[in-house]
């Protein structure tokens, strides 16, 4: 058994390059790529941390990839490995100068909207920001910073995150050409020190939208039709929960939230009162199946909306591919370092690490199409889930406490283990089904003959 649980716009092919733009590209790519003089900014707070610098402690837990880029690297934490991932800084130069393009707008234009914004933006990231750079750049490096790298996941929106893709969407971009990447940017995009403000996107957004796209779908729903790619959700779901999503703090918290959004509005309390010396623990898959407990696919958009009833566990399907593993694997971190926003992430985890012992569990899970994975063997998954799932829970907001309580009740029922016992010996296979139903037949016949002989006794002829 494991350890407990202390409960405390426009589309369409790409338009020719605006003169507004163009006409100085060289200069703009220069004054959007921050060089090296030393410019250390002084730290100013609107709001708590909400963007977090991950610590080696954590990382050597999880394991270093699981917080590092692949191919891009977004705001401050990351942004000194520009140099590490080249081709897709070049990339940033190019996408930012055609959404300038299609807007018709300047870097100063964009500089000029955000500016006001700096101070709170500042406030989002728990350490120093500072930078290094040859130029006469000044404290507009983390304004530059903000702009090229809101601008080129603006325009990845763009292209990416339409309902409907063709191949012509590509044709025309330098996306086309690093096909290849598309994959990980996902996963990229949903790491928590690979963040900037969601405040500044959303002015980036409204401030590059064309005229004639003033009733364009709000940023958050957009964001998530990109994540849908990998994240395959109901379009009506989406555009439902999308509207409660616009106050995010970030591309991780708006993804995190949109699969906690209808299960904040319910009750996590068990419907029985649980004693306080009750621990929260279950034991793995293997033994449940033991006590007849059976584990079900659930059709629901949200992977954390699990449920117990009359002996039945209901998961509905997640699918372990490498975006996401980087949303699980931040969320957790994002949720211990986040003090204000739930545990829902944290508490799944800890539900699969208790589920998951070996791959036996997992061969379960997969043959009733719960769990998709493609890290590799099961045996891979197992450890993924054992590293993700292993710390303690402390939190007052146990979500899954229903699941917990009826589950642990269920298995300590006698009735249950002894029924289930009888069933796998009796009924696990035809012969054994055969030879119960031969033993039942002689019992008749022994009964009838030993009844037709008293009777005969009592009663002769």
């Amino acid at each position: 058994m494991r350890k407990g649980v202390k409960i405390k716009g426009v589309r369409g092919k790409i338009p020719k390059k605006s003169p507004i733009i163009i006409e100085h590209a060289e200069d703009t790519d220069h004054d959007l790529e921050i060089g090296t003089c030393n410019t250390v900014f002084p730290l100013q707070r609107t709001q708590k941390y909400s963007i977090y610098s991950v610590p080696n402690t954590l990382r050597e837990i999880n394991g270093w990839t699981c917080f590092e880029p692949r191919v891009v690297s977004i705001g401050h934490y990351h942004y000194n490995q520009r140099t590490r991932l080249p081709v897709m800084q070049k990339h940033k130069l190019m996408f930012c100068r055609i959404l300038l393009s299609r807007a018709g707008k300047t870097v100063e234009d964009l500089m000029q909207n955000i500016r006001p914004l700096e101070a709170e933006a500042r406030g989002y990231y728990s350490e120093k920001i500072e930078f290094q750079s040859e130029s006469e750049l000044g404290n507009d490096s983390f304004l530059k910073m903000l702009i090229l790298d809101g601008c080129f996941i603006l325009e990845l929106f763009q292209i990416l995150g339409k309902s409907r893709q063709t191949k012509s969407d590509l044709s025309d971009h330098p996306l086309s050409s690093m096909e290849w990447a598309i994959p990980h940017l996902y996963g990229d995009l949903l790491l928590l020190g690979n963040q900037i403000p969601f405040v500044v996107l959303k002015k980036l957004f409204e401030t590059t939208k064309s005229q004639d796209d003033q009733d364009h779908d709000p940023l958050s729903l957009v964001a998530l039709r990109f994540f849908n790619k990998v994240m395959e959700r109901r379009e009506e779901e989406l555009k439902k929960i999308s509207k409660d999503l616009n106050d995010s703090l970030h591309l991780l918290d708006l993804v995190r939230k949109s699969f906690i959004h209808d299960l904040d509005k319910q009750p996590n309390k068990p419907k029985k009162k649980r004693p306080e010396t009750e621990t929260m623990v279950i034991y793995c898959l293997t033994k449940l199946i033991k006590a007849g407990i059976k584990i079900k696919p659930r059709e629901s958009d949200s992977f954390l909306a699990v449920k117990f009833n009359n002996g039945v566990i209901e998961m509905p399907k997640i699918t372990l591919d490498y975006c996401m593993q980087s949303f699980l694997v931040n969320c957790i971190a994002f949720e211990q370092f986040h003090n204000e926003c739930s545990k829902h992430i944290t508490v799944y985890a800890y539900f699969l690490y208790c589920l998951v012992n070996t791959a036996k569990d997992v061969d379960y899970l997969h043959e009733r199409d719960i769990i998709n994975s493609y890290v590799g063997k099961n045996s891979e998954v197992v450890q993924f889930i054992n590293t993700l799932g292993k710390q303690e829970v402390e939190t007052d907001q146990f979500y899954l406490d229903n699941v917990f309580v009826g589950v642990r009740r269920y298995y300590k029922n006698e009735y249950n283990l002894q029924w289930t016992g009888f069933k796998d010996r009796y009924f696990n296979t035809p012969w054994s089904f055969i030879s119960l139903l031969a033993a039942g037949v002689l019992l008749v016949l022994t009964v009838l003959q030993t009844y037709f002989t008293i009777c005969a006794y009592v009663n002769p002829k």
